[in-house]
């Protein structure tokens, strides 16, 4: 039986990275583009966002809550190098990249996948760690998991060198602002630049990061329908295409009474929430949930692991210990230990994405040889106040015998 989807969507988003001597002109740059705008947050219109977040964690993502109006006000008028400037302080800037009418594409396949892509953000961070946030749905009454399988799997390749190559897999984009792939590398490229940044990290550049949304009908979440739809559900974690065969292993342990109405999934490359519609919640409430408050916390996760990273980079390059050291104690202050909601499921979702994009074993490994390296750092200078003491020492000696 085919599973009709009642709501979905997915975003793709794709990391970059800035080099922080050139953060405050990117910041510039975006701020030039007409279609760019920076995303101010209120209490009153982001309530979700505001009472989701913990005070330190809220004020480091989205400062603008802490700013009265008047000041904002007073912010737009300055020059835009200006407001660069002022904006490069603060720990984190998020920007509406505007289209200027919903983008239509069709994934060219048998019988055609059509999408939008619904809105564009820019999630920077003052490290120079950015991210591209894209929102897309499927057109359509009778969509289907598995065009939302086929579609993941061939849209979060899009960028790839490797998607040219496979006719089947090549996406063409039918809208007057991006008519093919080419043009819509040519935008990814004129938001991220070259990337190199990523790369000298370790970063996968060609292939988007998934996080996707989809609800089913409750007839689908019946017991004789559960190992088809666990089936289903592991192909949309791993971003697998619909006719993938796969290592699913079936459960033996079967539940007599209804099965719940909600699945979460992760890999190191996706996110997904599958629901029943029996719940009235989940096609209204939860998908702006989800879409809000845990994507900007799957942000943040996904900010620790790619930081982390860097901070590696430097240590392994040798840079001076005394800056890395700084900025270490700064990352382990200002958010490794700081918690990020109260909230029961987003608290939960946190800790899936640490233990999936192995953020604990890295913060760990990055300690271990902070610690080395302190230590190296403390007995060379105890070796070098030792000698300092034992030249004033000879200089003394040597004074008192020629008196």
């Amino acid at each position: 039986m085919e599973q009709k989807t009642k709501f979905q969507y997915s975003y793709f988003i794709y990391p970059y990275v800035i080099a922080e001597e050139k953060y405050e002109k990117y910041l510039a740059r975006m701020l030039k583009k007409p279609n760019c705008q920076l995303k101010v947050f209120e209490k009153e219109k982001d309530f979700g966002i505001y009472r989701f977040f913990l005070p330190q964690v809220r004020d480091y993502l989205f400062w603008s809550f802490g700013i009265p109006k008047g000041k904002m006000k007073d912010l737009y008028d300055l020059p835009e190098e200006t407001r660069a400037a002022v904006l490069a302080k603060y720990p984190c800037n998020i920007f509406t990249y505007d289209l200027p009418e919903v983008m239509q594409g069709k994934v060219v396949d048998q019988d055609g996948i059509f999408f939008d892509i619904r809105k564009i953000e820019i999630v920077c961070f003052q490290t120079g760690i950015c991210f591209l946030v894209m929102k897309t749905t499927i057109n359509g009454e009778d969509v289907s998991i598995d065009d939302v399988l086929n579609f993941n799997y061939k849209f979060r390749e899009i960028h790839s060198e490797l998607s040219g190559l496979k006719q089947y897999e090549n996406i063409k984009i039918q809208s007057g602002m991006l008519k093919d792939v080419k043009q819509f590398t040519d935008l990814l490229k004129e938001i991220a630049g070259e990337n190199t940044g990523a790369k000298d990290l370790n970063i996968d550049t060609e292939r988007f990061i998934t996080y996707t949304y989809a609800c089913l009908g409750q007839e689908d979440w019946k017991p004789e329908n559960r190992e088809n739809l666990e089936r289903e559900f592991y192909k949309l974690v791993q971003v697998l295409p619909a006719n993938a065969q796969t290592n699913f292993e079936k459960k033996t342990e079967k539940e007599k009474e209804e099965l719940n109405s909600m699945l979460f999934g992760f890999s190191k490359a996706s996110t997904v929430l599958l629901t029943s519609d029996r719940e009235t919640d989940n096609f209204t409430k939860v998908p702006h949930i989800y879409e809000t408050e845990y994507l900007y916390a799957y942000l943040f996760s996904l900010y620790k692991k790619y930081y982390l990273r860097k901070l590696n980079r430097d240590f392994q390059n040798g840079q001076d210990f005394e800056k890395i050291k700084k900025k270490f104690l700064k990352f382990t202050q200002d958010i490794w230990i700081q918690e990020i909601t109260n909230d029961e499921i987003g608290d939960s979702l946190c800790e899936h994405w640490e233990e999936k994009l192995g953020s604990q074993k890295a913060f760990l490994e990055l300690k271990n040889k902070y610690d080395i390296l302190y230590k190296d750092c403390n007995i060379e200078k105890t070796r070098k106040t030792i000698r300092i003491i034992a030249v004033l020492m000879l200089l003394i000696i040597g004074m008192l015998f020629l008196h």
